[in-house]
């Protein structure tokens, strides 16, 4: 999840998909790569995302893919780590609108074109990143939430 503080105010930046759906840059994790390098790398080639990832996941998901190509559904586990933004480039990935929106806003956008139960659980790793970054700021000590979507 890559974000950045602006005027006191955390704002998150997410990608839009060729089915217009608003995400955050994710991707599979990458042989030989960690699961932060392998978010990492996503977030630059989706977003042009240079910046600081956190090694540790500060949630974990389960997300259900469906698709008319295959048989049957394949459910997903998914590590969300942080990511502060320190510059962007031109996303890799053509077609890829990026756009940074408030925290209501993401949450709205994130919630549109999907089932309640999976709009819900995207919407509470919102909260949990806002929890972890307002911790970040005043230096507490971080922990890890798994949040569970079936």
């Amino acid at each position: 999840m890559c974000y950045r503080v602006r005027g006191g105010c955390i704002e998150f930046l997410l990608v839009q998909t060729r089915a217009e759906r608003w995400t955050f840059p994710k991707g599979s994790a990458e042989p030989g790569l960690t699961h932060a390098q392998a978010a990492a790398l996503e977030a630059f080639e989706e977003a042009g995302v240079h910046g600081r990832m956190e090694e540790a996941s500060f949630a974990r998901y389960r997300r259900r893919q469906t698709g008319a190509k295959r048989r049957s559904d394949m459910e997903l586990n998914v590590s969300a780590h942080l990511c502060e933004v320190t510059r962007l480039d031109a996303p890799q990935e053509s077609n890829r609108n990026r756009t940074w929106f408030s925290v209501a806003k993401a949450k709205q956008h994130l919630r549109e074109h999907r089932g309640a139960e999976y709009g819900t659980a995207l919407a509470r790793v919102v909260d949990r990143a806002v929890a972890r970054i307002q911790r970040l700021q005043t230096g507490a000590v971080a922990d890890s939430y798994t949040i569970r979507y079936k």
